[in-house]
């Protein structure tokens, strides 16, 4: 498999319900709607946005990261709802090692619950199984985010453990974090029985 022009690329990836777009300039406006609309949406993560120059420096972080070949971020469409969503990327990835992680997913409070993170999930690994060829696939949350850690364990996710003391928000609070994985062996079975719906 080659990944030479992988980032070059514009990736699209769709379902009936869900497009995933390549995160541009032009999310910026639509993204930060929704980005600011609940505090909730960051309750968990590593970020703390709370108004447009916290926005704009995660959007840019975003965009840099794919500059630099090291994640790859999409914009999330919801095709039911007509509008934009969220944001979720490719990240921490290695070629090398036939392996990335699927995360910095976040989506309006809205529209969660609706079934739009689980199309959104199964093209992502669907891609990254029987496209990129990959050997695995990493998710990981904070550890106080039970509902986060129930939503992966619902679609088919293996929890690996616990890295304690493992990373520092932007407010300055020390989190666990917990590691879950697919791997390739298993994303059949697990397509069959998670994600049969989706099976054309």
């Amino acid at each position: 498999m080659d990944y030479t022009n992988f980032f070059e690329q514009e990736i699209i990836l769709e379902s009936d319900r869900a497009r995933l777009e390549p995160l541009t300039q032009k999310y910026f406006e639509p993204l930060m709607a929704i980005a600011l609309s609940s505090p909730d949406i960051w309750k968990f993560t590593l970020a703390n946005i709370t108004d447009e120059k916290s926005f704009s420096n995660y959007f840019s972080t975003a965009l840099k990261e794919k500059e630099n070949k090291t994640a790859y971020p999409f914009a999330m469409f919801d095709k039911k709802e007509n509008r934009y969503a969220g944001c979720t990327r490719y990240a921490n990835i290695s070629f090398k090692d036939k392996r990335l992680e699927i995360g910095w997913t976040w989506i309006d409070p809205l529209l969660q619950g609706s079934g739009i993170n689980k199309h959104n999930k199964f093209l992502m690994l669907q891609y990254a199984f029987e496209t990129l060829e990959l050997n695995r696939v990493e998710l990981k949350t904070a550890g106080t985010n039970l509902k986060s850690q129930r939503a992966m364990e619902k679609i088919g996710a293996i929890r690996e453990g616990v890295l304690r003391k493992h990373s520092i928000n932007d407010m300055g609070i020390t989190r666990d974090t917990v590691y879950y994985s697919f791997i390739s062996d298993e994303w059949p079975g697990i397509k069959k029985a998670i994600f049969p719906e989706f099976i054309k």
